[in-house]
């Protein structure tokens, strides 16, 4: 990868073009690793001595360091090699769920360090929810050895108010969930994100195909909750009131009857979502597996994909089209990903129905894939958050 530098002569003022240098600079580093400073002129097409004052600026800022040295198979000195110092700073990403709370801490690169989880019983005190997820977060940061996080980024269901940056819960989510992303914000005092869970899914699908020419695609999470998260020419779209995306309250039901603004079991929700996809195993003679719904509910996707309840399978994959075609005819992404507890366990099988059952209803071309993000997407994503906003904080001088 080539990029072009800046230079004062073409607009930019000399502290300008050193700026956008660094962060030329920065985001190689990053992107294609440890460097010397002679691969970072031929990639930014800068002259000797202005990569060896980049360099050094960088180095006195305390962002990148020497890691090592190349250079064994050439004559003279060897060169020395630059890395970004990852642990400058720690970020957060957390995963609220109806039943528990997930955090990640990871460094300045995005690299977990620790990894935690704790379940939420049905009926517990919401105030001692709060202080349980803080005591959470922050003893798993100090297990990473992060002695002060730079950004916490949360993940949670519902609506995300794009003025406020405060949850609004679409159909019956638990109100402790907007009072401890809350409390966090009162108590710790750095930049706390947050977003939409499906909306975190699909950063991270993005980010892990980062090489992949198709910047469109509507990520469909089916699992205890349905929703989706849209991305168009390569951008995350909210709405205006944040609610791209909450495919749970389209009015598909099977009875017939419709969703209220405040409860989504007679939309997309109640015909996809776990408990639907529990009862539809029930009809076809399936045990859902124990657990929560969700897991209950992956649990029997699973066994049909391994044991060829195709009858099962068929008919949870039209129920799933019927929601993808009507996204699809607004959107027309070109491509959806199946994510969630249920997409996850269907896998390639269940996608692969999916698009059967959808080119029955549509014709628009339209690709189904399971997700290439495993083991906690949200999680992934929220930590990608907080990392972008740390970077663009600490490498933007």
């Amino acid at each position: 990868m080539t990029v072009t530098s800046a230079h004062p002569g073409r607009g930019a003022s000399p502290r300008t073009a050193r700026a956008i240098n660094d962060r030329l600079a920065l985001r190689l580093l990053q992107d294609e690793g440890p460097l010397t400073a002679g691969q970072l002129k031929e990639l930014i097409g800068m002259s000797r001595p202005s990569v060896a004052d980049l360099v050094e600026r960088l180095q006195d800022s305390g962002l990148i360091e020497v890691v090592g040295e190349s250079g064994a198979d050439r004559r003279g000195p060897n060169a020395r090699v630059y890395g970004i110092v990852a642990d400058r700073a720690h970020v957060a990403g957390l995963d609220v769920r109806i039943e528990s709370i997930g955090v990640e801490i990871a460094d300045l690169l995005g690299r977990s360090v620790a990894r935690a989880e704790q379940p939420v019983a049905p009926g517990t005190d919401p105030a001692r929810i709060v202080e349980d997820g803080i005591a959470l977060l922050l003893g798993t940061a100090r297990q990473a050895g992060a002695a002060r996080l730079h950004t916490i980024a949360f993940g949670a269901p519902g609506l995300v108010d794009p003025v406020t940056g405060r949850l609004s819960s679409s159909g019956a989510l638990p109100a402790w969930h907007a009072d401890f992303v809350d409390e966090v914000r009162r108590r710790i005092g750095v930049p706390v994100l947050l977003e939409n869970e499906a909306n975190l899914a699909a950063v991270a699908e993005q980010r892990a195909s980062a090489g992949s020419d198709d910047a469109t695609f509507v990520l469909l999470w089916i699992g205890g909750g349905v929703g989706a998260g849209v991305m168009l020419d390569g951008r995350l779209r909210r709405g205006v009131s944040g609610g791209a995306g909450e495919v749970g309250f389209l009015p598909l039901s099977r009875d017939g009857e419709l969703p209220s603004a405040e409860d989504c079991d007679n939309g997309y929700h109640g015909w996809v979502g776990s408990r639907a996809v529990c009862a539809l195993a029930r009809s076809h003679g399936l045990s859902p597996g124990a657990g929560s719904d969700a897991e209950s509910a992956a649990a029997a996707v699973r066994a049909a994909v391994d044991g060829g309840a195709d009858g099962f399978l068929a008919e949870l994959a039209e129920r799933i089209a019927l929601g993808a075609a009507s996204i699809c005819a607004v959107l027309d992404p070109g491509r959806v990903v199946l994510a969630g507890e249920v997409g996850e366990a269907g896998g390639g099988v269940l996608a692969e129905l999916v698009e059967v059952a959808f080119d029955r209803l549509s014709p628009l071309r339209t690709s189904f894939e399971v997700t290439a993000v495993r083991g906690g997407p949200i999680l992934r994503g929220a930590v990608i958050t907080a990392m972008d906003a740390a970077q663009r904080a600490l490498w933007v001088r």
